[in-house]
């Protein structure tokens, strides 16, 4: 626990099926409601029964960007969680778990070990699950938590299952409660208070919502991890919102519905992840070719092929700038983190429909399964919608040019269905009218201005986005590049930094296409020494910087085994590069799941 602030990390392990997310969602909302941050993050393998899960949930009053380094308390569930994550805990730890069947092994000083007899406290319940209930109890009163707060959470949790649940639940909780009162010293501090309660999401609940407030009414999906939190909250709010939300049978139907969706006037989104994306791809050059503007979610996870299905990676960076064949135009924004995701949805649709482009959200499993507290004041719920040079008046005549040559390379766009408006639109090459041009024959002219006003579309959208800034003092010896949801982990890393002697700041890249070239080559350019931080094994990004911009990176730091990055990996990275050990370091990940 920090001393310069209120800084707490406890873990949740077990095996999938011993309910894990129960009581983990009780904490999130208990710690929220109290208006403290939290930031978690669940590593979790792709099977539904065993294996290894381990839940981290940090928290503190002021606001923070990552689960962090290190622990404070362990809920051990089963044998292997003490097995493996015992020798984690420092001075000052305490680990929670059933002494009836977990037998603790060397335990490092200065940890407290708080068996629970489970059998006695539940009054030998069949439940196999009562041990969760017991240790929510244990846990609030270590805390310093009045008891009254959790047997709220617990009828709110059970109330749906009857008043016989929610009793059992609470004498359980009751008697954990009293029992560590009785033979477990608490933390010296009790739990913080923020100055007001905040709501909690996750980053695919932000995205959903990010569509919601965009004015999103159809949306299509086919389930794949770690985007289907996506289609679940679209889903469960549909009828409420006047969304159509329609899950398909692959993920070429589902690209395609969504472009039919928005070629009739909806704007719609579809979101998957890589292996998804990758039969998208023909679709999203459709749309491009069409010019209907349409939005893409890709949730990235370790690939290729199935890869890990329940692991994070930013690998799948040169996909999506690759996607489909051919040149065209398309818009590519990787958030930062959840609040970002939500922001981020209105103003690449404004985008879209204003170019007539597809647009691309590329983000991974760290943000989208990973659950935030927010401060509902910051959502801006109904954003400024901007649907782009849309014709509405029906006309007398039919000279009507769906793909008109114009100056800025954007023509007027007509609703199918408008009277004097009635036009071609196929995924061939055309004309001005949409008519195929190789129907006439396959005129080299009309295929040239084609292209030329398609890309003439975006030449100056860069204009219309804010430009990456250079957070952190100008002169620092080291600047973090980094994109998308490493944002959160270098910033709390420079934080380490400093404690060392070392000054750093951050450049943090969300906008990949358009990309701000000169504006990233100054600030490389003044920068003493400069390490770019990537979740992928090739340095996809670095490739993509180099292509734009011609620089030459001084190091790098890659992570590819599946799990992100903590701040200290970052830390460790640095002072090895800055030792002039090595200009390529590679962490090594002690928490195995």
């Amino acid at each position: 626990m920090s001393s310069e602030q209120f800084d707490f990390s406890l873990a949740i392990g077990g095996a999938a099926g011993q309910g894990i997310a129960t009581p983990g969602n009780i904490l999130a909302r208990t710690f929220t409601r109290r208006g403290l941050w939290l930031n978690a993050y669940n590593a979790y393998q792709s099977i539904v029964r065993g294996g290894h899960i381990f839940l981290t949930m940090r928290i503190s009053d002021k606001e923070i960007y990552s689960h962090g380094d290190s622990l404070d308390m362990l809920l051990c569930l089963n044998q292997d969680t003490m097995d493996r994550h015992l020798g984690l805990m420092g001075p000052g730890g305490q680990v929670i778990f059933n002494g009836d069947k977990i037998i603790p092994g060397e335990t490092p000083e200065g940890v407290q070990l708080c068996p629970m007899p489970i059998k006695e406290l539940s009054n030998k319940s069949r439940n196999k699950v009562i041990q969760n209930t017991i240790a929510l109890g244990v846990i609030n009163n270590l805390l310093g938590l009045e008891f009254d707060l959790l047997e709220n959470s617990l009828k709110q949790q059970f109330g749906r299952k009857g008043d016989a649940v929610v009793e059992e639940n609470t004498s359980a909780a009751k008697a954990g409660y009293e029992y560590a009162k009785e033979h477990f010293k608490a933390y010296p501090e009790p739990l913080a208070t923020g100055p007001k309660p905040l709501a909690l999401w996750t980053g695919n609940e932000a995205l959903a919502m990010g569509g919601a407030a965009a004015g999103v009414k159809f949306y299509t999906a086919y389930p794949m991890s770690p985007s289907t939190g996506v289609l679940h909250w679209m889903a469960a709010n549909a009828r409420e919102l006047g969304i159509m939300v329609r899950q398909a049978e692959d993920e070429i139907a589902v690209a395609n519905m969504a472009i039919g969706a928005a070629h009739v006037g909806a704007r719609a989104m579809c979101a998957t992840s890589g292996g998804g994306f990758a039969l998208m791809t023909e679709a999203v050059g459709a749309a491009a070719m069409m010019e209907i503007p349409v939005v893409f979610i890709n949730v990235m996870r370790a690939g290729p092929s199935t890869g890990v299905p329940t692991k994070t990676e930013q690998g799948d960076l040169w996909q999506v700038l690759g996607a489909s064949q051919g040149d065209f135009e398309r818009l590519i924004v990787a958030p930062t983190d959840a609040l970002d995701a939500f922001k981020i949805i209105p103003e690449l649709f404004n985008l879209c429909d204003q170019h007539q482009c597809p647009g691309i959200v590329i983000t991974d499993l760290l943000i989208s399964e990973g659950t935030f507290s927010t401060d509902p004041d910051n959502l801006n719920l109904q954003p400024e919608i901007d649907r782009g040079e849309m014709l509405t008046n029906g006309a007398d005549n039919d000279d009507y040019l769906r793909y008109e040559l114009t100056d800025s390379g954007i023509s007027p766009r007509a609703l199918p269905g408008l009277e004097g408006h009635v036009h071609v639109v196929a995924t061939d090459e055309h004309d001005q009218d949409g008519v195929i041009i190789s129907d006439e024959f396959t005129n080299p002219h009309k295929r040239r201005q084609m292209v030329e006003k398609r890309a003439r579309k975006i030449a100056n959208i860069v204009e219309k986005i804010e430009p990456p800034k250079l957070d952190g003092p100008a002169d620092a010896d080291v600047t973090l590049i980094g994109w998308g949801s490493t944002y959160g982990v270098i910033k709390e890393a420079i934080e380490q930094l400093a404690s060392k002697g070392v000054t750093a700041n951050h450049l943090s890249i969300r906008w990949i296409v358009p990309f701000h070239a000169e504006v990233v080559i100054n600030i490389v350019n003044d920068a003493k020494r400069t390490i770019i931080v990537e979740n992928n094994y090739s340095g996809q990004f670095h490739r993509y910087l180099r292509s734009e911009t011609g620089l030459a990176i001084d190091g790098h730091i890659r992570k590819y085994d599946g799990e992100p990055f903590m701040p200290h990996h970052i830390v460790d990275g640095v002072l090895e590069q800055i030792a002039g050990n090595t200009t390529h370091s590679v962490p090594f990940q002690e928490i195995m799941v």
